[in-house]
Parts: C-alpha cells; sequence; structure tokens
C-alpha cells in the first residue's frame, strides 16, 4: 500500500502528519523489533517527526514500546508537543559526561545530534558536537543497536556523471564540519568493533520538506527577486518522510563492523531546471546566474534502495509543495542550507 498525500499543505499540522506518517513497512518493523527505542538530539530538524512516526506506528501495530525523546529542548514548545503526543522527554545536554551516564538503558538508539550551521569560525565546538559526544554514546550504549545519521559530505565532489559516491568510495571530506562528521562516524565504528555493537551509519544529503532544504533555499530566492547560482549545478533530494522512515528501518540492518548506507533521492536534480520550475509554479520570473560546474556532492542510494525499495514522494511532488507554501508565506525555519558552498566552509 502506497501512502497518498495532499495536493498542497494547508498548514503546518498537515505537514507534520505528512512527515510522520509510517509506511505499512514501518509498522511491520516496529512488530518485530525488540526494545525501545531513545532519540538522542530529538529537537532538530528531523527528530520530532521520526520520533511521532515511531510512536504512531507502534500504535497502529497494537504494541507498546517506550518512545524517548532526549534533547536540551531550547524551545520548550518541542519538549510539549513531544509528550503531548505520549513521547517520553528526558531534557539535558549530551556534551555532559554524568547526564549521558544517567539515560536509561534502551536497546535502540537513533542518534540525530550534531551541529552544522555556523560551524565556520566556531571549530572546537563543531568538533565536540560532531566527534566527541558519538564517543560517549557508542560507549554508554554498546549493547544497544545503534544508528547514527551522517552526511553524504564526508565524500568529496565527484563529476556529475558518475552516479554519485558509493559507501565503497574512500571519504574525502572538504572542510572542519565534513571532517569532523567522519570523526563521528570513526567514533562510532570503532565503538562498533571493539564492543560488537550492531550500527547502521547513514549518509544523508539532503532531506527536504517544505520548511526546510534545498528547494525551499531555491524558492525564497525566486520569491525575493533574487539571482539563483547555479555554480553547484546538481544535488540530491529525498522527502523527510520518506527519510524518517529509511532511518528507522536501518534498526534492522544494523552490523559489527557497522554498516553504511547512503541516504537520499534516486535522482540527480538540475539546481538550473529546479528553479526554472518553481519560478513557473509560483508566478515569478528566475534570474539564473554563474555556470554550472562538472562536479558536484552526488550520492548513489541503490544501495539502500535494494534493501529498503524506492522512496515514495517524487521530485515533482516536493517542488509543488514547496512553490505552494513559499509563494504563500507559510513559516519556513530560516536555515538556509548552504548547499551550494564548495569549500565546506559552513
Amino acid at each position: 500500500m502506497i501512502n497518498t498525500y495532499p495536493e498542497i499543505f494547508k498548514n503546518e499540522e498537515e505537514l507534520e502528519e505528512a512527515m510522520s506518517r509510517p509506511t505499512p513497512e514501518v509498522v511491520k518493523m516496529m512488530e518485530m523489533l525488540e526494545g525501545d527505542i531513545i532519540f538522542l538530539g530529538v529537537s532538530g530538524k528531523m527528530g520530532i517527526s521520526m520520533a511521532h512516526m515511531a510512536k504512531r506506528a507502534c500504535d497502529m501495530a497494537g504494541i507498546k514500546k517506550r518512545i524517548i525523546g532526549v534533547s536540551r529542548f531550547s524551545q520548550a514548545a518541542n519538549k510539549d508537543y513531544l509528550e503531548s503526543l505520549g513521547i517520553e522527554t528526558i531534557s539535558g545536554d549530551l556534551v555532559n559526561q554524568e547526564f549521558i551516564k544517567s539515560l536509561p538503558n534502551v536497546e535502540n538508539v537513533i542518534y540525530l545530534a550534531g551541529t552544522k550551521f555556523g560551524t565556520q569560525g566556531n571549530e572546537p565546538y563543531t568538533w565536540i558536537m560532531n566527534s566527541f559526544i558519538p564517543g560517549l554514546v557508542v560507549e554508554q550504549y554498546k549493547n544497544s543497536r545503534i544508528v547514527a545519521l551522517s552526511t553524504g559530505c564526508v565524500y568529496p565532489l565527484v563529476n556529475i556523471d558518475s552516479g554519485g559516491s558509493l559507501e565503497s568510495d574512500p571519504a574525502d571530506p572538504i572542510g572542519e564540519y565534513a571532517q569532523s562528521c567522519l570523526g563521528r562516524e570513526r567514533l562510532f565504528q570503532y565503538g562498533g568493533l571493539e564492543n560488537k555493537t550492531p550500527i547502521s551509519l547513514i549518509r544523508l544529503n539532503y532531506a527536504i520538506e517544505t520548511r526546510y532544504g534545498v528547494l525551499v533555499d531555491l524558492a525564497l530566492k525566486i520569491k525575493n527577486n533574487e539571482p539563483v547560482d547555479v555554480s553547484m549545478g546538481y544535488a540530491n533530494i529525498i522527502w523527510q518522510g520518506d527519510a524518517n522512515a529509511f532511518i528507522l528501518r536501518s534498526l534492522m540492518f544494523c552490523e559489527s563492523p557497522a554498516r553504511i548506507f547512503n541516504l537520499t533521492g534516486l535522482e540527480r536534480i538540475s539546481i538550473h531546471d529546479v528553479a526554472i520550475k518553481l519560478g513557473e509554479l509560483m508566478g515569478k520570473e528566475v534570474v539564473i546566474t554563474g555556470k554550472e560546474g562538472k562536479v558536484a556532492l552526488l550520492s548513489n542510494s541503490s544501495e539502500i534502495v535494494k534493501e529498503m525499495g524506492n522512496p515514495e514522494v517524487s521530485v515533482d511532488k516536493m517542488i509543488e509543495w514547496v512553490a505552494d507554501w513559499v509563494g504563500s508565506e507559510q513559516r519556513v525555519h530560516g536555515k538556509p542550507t548552504h548547499f551550494e558552498v564548495k569549500d565546506g566552509k559552513y
């Protein structure tokens, strides 16, 4: 059974419902999965809808699991919202080693913590968040399954006709943010080998929803009559609801040594062509600048698709949703992805 989605999202409640709607495969996975689930870094861009999806899947399967969300909860409303859904919350800072030691023993861990924005000029904190905390977590949860979110930024730029980087390709991160993310992976890999902890590492690029993502970046430029630079001419994108489902299902694919999955859409999108399509849907003229280069940050997602099937939401549908959302001046997160960056400085 394939989920059906609305033509447009009228409000954030409809958007949240769509992003947290479990696929039949997620429901089936929850039926088979032993133990409770803890989400570390739950209050970020993806964690809330992902934890909600896990809770909904358990409810649909008629099973009881503790779904626990851990965060500093700098936005108190996120804590209240999760608790209203029946998700337990724990407030604290993962930088604090004693706090991590105080967390409950849980069989399944989804690790979502990390930092990207403003990393340029704040490198020490970037390394603490992206590399130090994973070392603490993988020791604390050495007897659990761990799915850890990483990024496709650990790969170098590749030829646009290459088909994208494969999991077997060597990592060669550009800039300290991407280097610190490879550090995250290495800490999880070490812990997985040392303690035989089953782990999945998810190299994601780029998750899309109507308030955030590559398409929102483009739509906002078009709406504000700003030129669209196509120097980074291509990208991969995936609907956040699809990404949520794949990440949750990765619990069933954890291994030691850690298994790596690229997570993104099957298509290589052209920034030029997508910008023109957004402009048409928004009734706006698009000004293109720059020249498309021969390299881009592209990943090949054939491995995860082989294991879990295709994403449900098409690129065309994502474009339609974002064009309507931004064009109707609904709320966005105001956090550019910086997908166009080539030097690794975020």
